[in-house]
């Protein structure tokens, strides 16, 4: 396909204009329908993440899972923190697991923590594509968070769409352009036929109409 940036900034602008003011930021989002996709093959389903040239307009929620300096760090910057005594805790509690899951977007823990953090939460974060990013004591928090502000997750299990934001209303069109070609260009790449497998493509704000990328 890959979009030409003209077309998709055509509909962008398109896609503000025909939404009526909000007293809230409205983020911009993306609906790509592909099709000729078997999604009974594991193969063929999504669930990755995929940074972004540019931030997509919000602050992810970020959970460290930590002891030590990094866990000093972590909460002085203002994110929670679980340390290793509460994540034993969470082992004895599956519903506290899965309410975290839901409530964040992002886990990272310190990389000697793994093997306790996977038998404690694998079984839900790993299904919903969150398992932590393992990083070292010394990890630089600031930076880590940095990342996940151009971070999206791509999901597609039993229905061949694939929804996502990809920026908000007060961004520069041309960042918000080229995150979706970047989307594009990693779903063309992703299956056997390419942009054949690309059905079409539309954006729209929050509470405003879908508008077709021609």
């Amino acid at each position: 396909m890959s979009l030409e940036k003209k077309k998709i900034i055509e509909a962008l602008r398109k896609a503000k204009q025909s939404s009526k003011k909000r007293n809230f930021m409205q983020s911009i989002e993306l609906a790509v329908n592909m099709k000729g996709i078997d999604l009974k093959k594991p193969e063929n389903r999504l669930n990755t993440d995929l940074t972004l040239p540019n931030e997509i307009g919000k602050d992810p929620k970020v959970c460290f899972i930590a002891t030590g300096d990094l866990a000093v760090r972590a909460k002085e910057a203002g994110f929670f923190v679980i340390d290793k005594d509460e994540l034993d805790e969470l082992s004895r509690n599956k519903k506290n697991v899965k309410n975290l899951a839901s409530e964040y977007d992002f886990f990272v823990a310190r990389a000697d923590l793994m093997p306790q953090v996977g038998k404690t939460l694998g079984s839900v974060l790993g299904p919903r594509g969150k398992m932590p990013k393992p990083v070292p004591p010394n990890a630089e928090v600031g930076s880590i968070v940095d990342q996940y502000k151009k971070n999206v997750r791509l999901r597609m299990r039993t229905n061949p769409m694939i929804n996502l934001r990809v920026g908000s209303e007060d961004m520069d069109e041309n960042k918000i352009a080229d995150n979706v070609q970047s989307i594009i260009s990693f779903l063309e790449g992703k299956f056997e036929k390419g942009t054949r497998h690309i059905k079409s493509v539309y954006l729209k704000t929050t509470m405003g109409p879908a508008i077709k990328v021609e």
